[in-house]
């Protein structure tokens, strides 16, 4: 069995077998191809995609689907200056011919201040020009104002305009950042104009097969795919497609200066990195699937996706690419072609000197190191959670003036208020108690079902929508109608809308972080004690992930605050910045702890560690600068919540790349000498603990 499993497993390199590896892929690039674009086809642009399952907000968005105006969303004008009275009534003549069938243009409301004039416009969802009708309609309102008077175009029509524009872009900037940014960064690492191609025509492969594989088990499996998790697939796969290569033609490169035949230097490569290429799929890929176990669908969409990306881009790292370099032949590494019977690298190099300066004071060298990361970690903890609708975009769109300008002037619901849903017979009732409950500034009748069994009710908050003075606004809101249908039959009122989303999405966040943590620690440690065959190095592995983790937050954290101005961090950054990380931070240690294991169990502890360090050092600090790259890409992006997960995991992979797995990890290891591999079959082996190079008097340590 074992020897079927390595010919499969070494099968992309063979004489004749690379061919047929190389087919196959060919084949289904052809065959699939033409599925990779419909992605867009299965993606849920619904109002619930965003929101926690079963939240009393998503219910309420259900229901609203049974009524006549489902499809009739707003989109609110608001005119200031003076002589804005004539230009409103102007506009609002033109503004008719853009209202739903059947709805009416109302006169323009004017402020209690008499400082402004708002004019709602229904719109239909119906048909695909959405978009289009709101550019009309903010070219007419921004057309022929007197002097002094100033339109804007918002409400939640505008607001979804404004967030689909920014999700529209979102493939193809991302797709064209993260290529450029990955081909000038192999372009560096391999000085090769050929070498850098390879890679790239792997994750190309790869890219295909995830968007294929993705559509196919949203369409047929349901999997939850919603405009951002998509976006952030292209990312995901290029950034771990590239490492996995990076790691697989460092071991090959390694390889062809020990064998002659280029065959036999993929194979070998191909059995002694395949492990921690596998390994480093499966843990990244289970850790994203854990979010399943999360409320909001955002969440669990975004962990599901990526978790297919992760699986197409290992199997075409580990398949399509060994076969094209395989093919190819030495001579794609040149102008440094590795050739057979020379050094695989200098006697001594940058990796070697971190090594030996480590080994001479490990204790200090990993207490200095945890130091840097608790005190950045620090900076964690005074992080302000949560974000307006109004703090959404890092260049403020025009819904959001327009917003603005409605809370200056207008209770600042009066835009967006929430909905109650109620039976119809008892609506006169719960519009009784919700006109009582503080913070309630009017509550408005609204439509009924067609059957006459459900109607809904507008209630405009006193404070801007998702404010916190508006959701305890909202809480009190369902405390009073909740108790009023006590006794009524069972029959259930539900108080939705923007600030109850909100409300909803942020208490669903916190139990996210109570239930996904502890299964992604849980996957990670599991496959560590698998790859390494012992217990207290995967603890101490997985303790330095997680405190990577929150020196990255807090370090971001100062970013969001001080650099990027950012009012605050998204309710979904914590969690999905955390699984990410660990599942992606992680993947350095198991690159370096299985090389050390090996070099270990032939070199011993202290030398299997350093050697381990100075074999892997080049080509995971390239890996580590590449993913941190493409995901620095999202830092650029209008939308706060895609930039700020970007800074988190790009600074979570650096740390990770350059102090964590360079000074902390092989410290401690080193520190700890055979008990790091306690209580495995090394740890027997390996007797009583090497010397180490200490200072004297530190009698512990001279007698390691």
């Amino acid at each position: 069995m074992n020897a079927l499993l390595t010919r499969v497993a070494t099968a992309p390199g063979g004489r004749r077998t690379k061919w047929l590896v190389l087919a196959v892929w060919l084949l289904l690039a052809v065959a699939l191809g033409p599925l990779a674009g419909r992605l867009g086809e299965v993606e849920d642009t619904g109002a619930n995609a965003f929101l926690p399952r079963g939240a009393e907000s998503a219910r309420v968005n259900t229901e609203l689907e049974r009524f006549r105006d489902d499809t009739v969303m707003p989109a609110v004008v608001v005119y200031t200056g003076d002589g804005a009275r004539a230009k409103a009534d102007a506009d609002r003549a033109v503004f008719a011919g853009f209202a739903a069938d059947g709805k009416q243009v109302a006169p323009p409301l004017p402020s209690d201040d008499g400082e402004a004039l708002m004019t709602v416009v229904p719109l239909s969802t119906e048909e695909d020009g959405l978009t289009g009708t709101l550019d009309e309609m903010r070219r007419i309102a921004g057309e022929g104002a007197p002097p002094g008077v100033e339109a804007a175009v918002g409400g939640p029509a505008g607001s979804l305009t404004d967030q689909v524009a920014v999700f529209d872009s979102l493939d193809s900037t991302l797709m064209i950042a993260t290529a450029l940014v990955v081909a000038v960064l192999l372009l560096i690492t391999y000085r090769s104009p050929v070498l850098w191609l390879f890679p790239l025509l792997a994750v190309g492969f790869a890219a295909v097969l995830t968007q294929v594989g993705t559509y196919l088990l949203a369409r047929y499996a349901h999997l939850p795919v919603d405009p951002q998790s998509a976006g952030i697939l292209m990312v995901l796969v290029f950034g771990v497609g590239t490492d996995y290569a990076l790691l697989l033609i460092a071991r090959y490169r390694e390889e062809l200066h020990r064998h002659e035949d280029r065959h036999t230097a993929m194979a070998v490569a191909l059995r002694r990195s395949g492990p921690a290429v596998l390994a480093s799929a499966g843990t990244v890929a289970v850790g994203l699937a854990c979010l399943a176990l999360a409320d909001i669908n955002s969440s669990r969409s975004m962990g599901l996706v990526g978790a297919v990306g992760v699986v197409c881009g290992f199997l075409a790292m580990v398949t399509v690419l060994p076969a094209l370099l395989a093919i190819a032949g030495r001579w794609v590494f040149w102008p440094f072609v590795p050739r057979y019977g020379t050094p695989a690298r200098k006697a001594h190099t940058v990796w070697s000197r971190v090594g030996a300066a480590v080994a001479r004071h490990p204790r200090w060298s990993w207490l200095m190191a945890a130091a840097v990361t608790c005190v950045l970690a620090l900076s964690a903890t005074g992080i302000g959670m949560g974000l307006q609708q109004s703090e959404m975009f890092q260049d403020k769109p025009e819904s959001v003036v327009a917003q603005e300008r409605i809370s200056a002037h207008y209770p600042s619901g009066a835009s967006d208020p929430a909905r109650i849903v109620v039976r119809a017979d008892r609506a006169a009732e719960v519009r009784a108690v919700a006109s009582e409950v503080p913070g309630v500034a009017r509550v408005e009748d609204g439509d009924r079902t067609p059957d006459g069994e459900l109607a809904a009710l507008s209630v405009v908050l006193e404070d801007v929508p998702d404010s916190g003075a508006a959701k305890d606004t909202v809480d009190r809101l369902r405390a009073a109608v909740h108790s009023a249908d006590r006794g009524h039959d069972g029959s259930v009122t539900l108080v939705g809308g923007t600030t109850a989303q909100t409300l909803d999405t942020q208490r669903a966040a916190v139990r996210d972080l109570r239930t996904v943590i502890p299964a992604v620690l849980a996957v990670v440690l599991l496959v560590l004690v698998w790859l390494l065959r012992s217990l207290v190095g995967p603890l101490l592995l997985l303790g330095t992930v997680v405190l990577s983790y929150f020196a990255a937050l807090g370090a971001s954290n100062l970013l969001f605050e001080h650099v990027l101005g950012h009012a605050g961090v998204d309710w979904s950054i914590p969690l999905t910045g955390f699984v990410f990380l660990v599942a992606l931070g992680i993947d350095y240690n198991i690159f370096l702890m299985h090389r050390v294991r090996e070099e270990t169990g032939r070199l011993g502890h202290v030398q299997g560690v350093l050697e381990g360090l100075t074999s892997t050092g080049g080509v995971i600090t390239s890996a580590g600068v590449v993913l941190a790259a493409t995901f620095a890409v999202f830092a650029g992006l209008p939308l706060v919540t895609t930039a700020q997960m970007g800074v988190l995991v790009g600074i979570g992979v650096l740390l990770d790349t350059f102090l964590v797995r360079t000074v902390l990890v092989p410290a401690l290891a080193l520190d700890l000498g055979r008990r790091f591999w306690w209580p495995g079959r090394l740890f027997r082996g390996l007797g009583r603990p090497e010397g180490l190079p200490r200072p004297s008097g530190d009698r512990e340590h001279a007698s390691a």
